[in-house]
């Protein structure tokens, strides 16, 4: 292999083969090709090659430079060039061939390639014409077979049972044809399917019809010893395909199988959000100060995330690329139901929790999440819900006593993160929407403009009748839908998030996010580059764009509240829109935040992107940020590795030979629709609950 990439090497740059020949050392070979290519910028008027020139001399200037990777916390020296002069000169390699890849499409750039073809609308189309959705008539009939699988499957799971154990076991004497029907009402009750939960990899396979390998079976057993929670619900198990023919249900399957990676990793899992990790007393990553307890994360002034001591420290099933997988790790998120339920002191710490948001002079924004917030019971939600409601009160009437300039920020905004629309949207019941209504009608009087249900679909696939119920009733109550999807692998191919953006606008559910894998090793093989991300918004997204005054038109429509989903539906096909492109294409960094700023800083040894990160200007940030500056990230894997695994899936390569050439970014502008409201009133400078550390 080595020799057949140093062969294309010499055929297609010999003038930088012959400066590596003729160069005594690496740092002559650096300095030689910096003059090489700016000469080649000035002879050349073409901006396309001048701006890959220009990227190859920026990166020659970071070469022998020691730079600090923010996530990993450690020194990294960067050697690009270096190594590339050892291998053109025929030197012994133990480098990987994907750092070569890499550097070739870099330089064939700057030399003047032929065009890439532009991704056009009829491609995109095209590729999103091959992602099934969970409301398509064949999907659904596959399902109805596989529902019945698993239903009588579950039958054989009762009646093994110790009698008199749990609350779904079947009375004496009663036929296998009554089970099933016993089984069948039970199906709609979410409490039914947490309680029937699949909690181990022999299980698991039972129920995909014997389907799994030995190979993945030996994975999942490996997990298994190694502590990863098991928890699937027999809802999410009937979504999936165990036949070979019909629909590709990858993307959704690879939530539920964990990768090699994760496994060999669990367990010594760092938290990559460094403002998480707290010490009572002192300030986080961010600078703020937090209440004692695992309870509040903050990063912005204006947004805190609240984890309450319920059950909504856990989910309706572990996916296998959590962001918070360092928590369930640690054990601070589970599966014991039973365990979490809260304790007295829990109604203490609430209104510790109340007191932290209602004197801070920023947050105006709280997103109670876990876990998963719709996992707490309905009794429970509401209580957390009315002390929200309570608190923001007490907040707007505090400011009637502050003037202008002086007054705190009020609670314009209450999210609840839940994936449970489509792991479990039989949780969607008629209690759980009266609450959502209720805190509606309060927290209006309260100064709350802003009530969101923030979930996340993964895939077309996982948008059931049953999660369109849910998604319904939701929007009936009054509240906005919210989407976030995590761009993994299989998530990322050609046309499967146009298709998901698509799926859900049709249903009035608009999308917010779209997030680079983040984490470490444990989702390397999970992990889509941000090239590939970046090529997602600006090729494909991009046949969503709209104009800032239609962006006002579709405000109004949420605003306004009526009739969302047909109003939505309409003003797609009325401007000609395959979907809405609400959603920013973005990379959670630690303790900075949600960018996707960047520049191509160099390459590892092992074919991996060293990015220069800013931060989103577009945005408020700690004052902590003034002093971070630019940072930089190793990407999880090489676009090459990326690139391979893709063709693993069967995809065309050839539909993706654009990725090379995204090696910056730029964040994109929140969408009018995720605006904060006008105060009314000029809001102080002031920042509480806040130490530089």
């Amino acid at each position: 292999m080595t020799n057949k990439v140093l062969k294309k090497f010499r055929q297609k740059f010999p003038e930088i083969c012959k400066i590596a020949n003729d160069s005594h050392d690496e740092e002559q070979f650096v300095s030689s090709l910096r003059a090489y290519f700016k000469i080649k910028i000035s002879e050349n008027t073409d901006n396309r090659i001048t701006e890959s020139c220009q990227l190859i001399i920026d990166m020659l200037d970071n070469e022998f430079c020691y730079i600090e990777e923010l996530s990993r916390g450690e020194k990294i020296y960067i050697e690009t060039f270096s190594l590339l002069w050892n291998f053109l000169n025929g030197g012994e390699s133990n480098n990987s061939y994907d750092l070569y890849e890499d550097l070739y499409h870099l330089l064939s750039r700057a030399g003047g390639v032929k065009e890439i073809k532009p991704f056009s609308e009829a491609r995109l189309q095209k590729h999103m014409k091959r992602w099934a959705t969970g409301l398509d008539r064949e999907v659904k009939l596959k399902r109805v077979s596989s529902k019945d699988r698993v239903i009588r499957l579950l039958v054989k799971k009762i009646d093994k049972k110790h009698p008199g154990s749990g609350r779904y076991i079947f009375e004496d004497g009663i036929s296998h044809d009554e089970k099933i029907k016993k089984v069948e009402e039970w199906w709609s009750d979410f409490k039914f399917h947490l309680a029937m939960a699949i909690k181990s990899p022999g299980e698991l396979n039972t129920f995909l019809g014997e389907s799994l390998s030995t190979k993945t079976l030996r994975i999942l057993n490996r997990a298994r010893r190694k502590k990863i929670p098991f928890f699937i619900t027999p809802y999410y198990l009937s979504l999936l395909n165990i036949d070979e023919s019909g629909f590709d249900d990858y993307t959704i399957r690879t939530y539920v199988i964990y990768s090699e990676s994760l496994i060999e990793t669990y367990g010594n899992i760092k938290a990559w959000e460094r403002e998480d990790i707290v010490v009572p007393g002192e300030p986080n990553a961010a600078g703020w100060i937090l209440p004692e307890g695992h309870n509040i994360h903050r990063r912005y002034p204006e947004v805190a995330i609240m984890i309450p001591d319920t059950r909504g420290r856990s989910c309706g099933g572990l996916c296998a690329s959590c962001q918070r997988m360092y928590d369930f790790q640690s054990e601070r998120l589970n599966f014991d139901l039973d365990a979490l339920k809260p304790k007295e002191s829990w109604d203490r710490k609430l209104l510790k929790l109340m007191d932290y948001f209602e004197s801070d002079s920023q947050i105006r924004d709280i997103l109670i999440t876990g876990g998963d917030a719709l996992m707490s019971r309905n009794k429970v939600l509401e209580k957390i819900l009315d002390a929200v409601y309570k608190m923001a009160l007490r907040k707007r009437e505090a400011n009637t006593h502050r003037k202008d300039g002086e007054k705190y920020f009020e609670i314009q905004r209450v999210r609840l993160g839940s994936r449970l629309l489509a792991y479990l949207p039989m949780r969607i019941d008629q209690e759980l929407i009266a609450i959502l209504k209720e805190f509606k009608r309060k927290g209006v009087e309260a100064g709350i403009k802003q009530f969101v249900v923030q979930t996340h679909f993964q895939s077309p696939l996982e948008v059931t009748v049953e999660a369109k119920r849910a998604i319904e009733e939701i929007i009936s109550a009054g509240w906005t839908i919210s989407n976030q999807l995590v761009f993994t692998a299989a998530a990322s191919r050609r046309g499967h998030t146009a298709k998901l953006r698509q799926t859900l606008n049709s249903l009035g559910v608009v999308t917010y996010y779209t997030f680079t894998v983040k984490g470490f090793e444990e989702n390397s093989q999970m992990y889509a580059p941000n090239s590939r991300s970046l090529q997602e918004q600006l090729e494909e997204k991009s046949f969503g764009r709209i104009s800032e005054e239609k962006q006002k038109e579709l405000l109004s429509i949420f605003e306004k509240g009526i009739n969302i989903t047909k109003e939505v539906n309409r003003f797609m096909k009325e401007n000609h829109l395959p979907f809405l492109p609400t959603d920013r294409n973005v990379l959670n960094l630690p303790a900075i935040g949600k960018s996707m700023t960047f520049k191509m800083a160099g390459i590892t040894k092992e074919g991996q992107r060293i990015l220069r990160f800013d931060h989103d200007r577009t945005r408020e940030h700690s004052p902590v940020i003034d002093k971070m500056g630019e940072v930089y990230i190793v990407e999880n894997r090489s676009v090459a590795s990326y690139l391979r695994e893709l063709e693993a899936m069967g995809e065309q390569i050839s539909e993706y030979e654009s990725i090379w050439s995204y090696t910056s970014g730029e964040t994109e502008q929140v969408f009018k629709l995720f605006d904060y409201p006008d105060p009314g009133y000029i809001p102080t400078k002031k920042i509480t609950n806040f130490r530089e550390f």
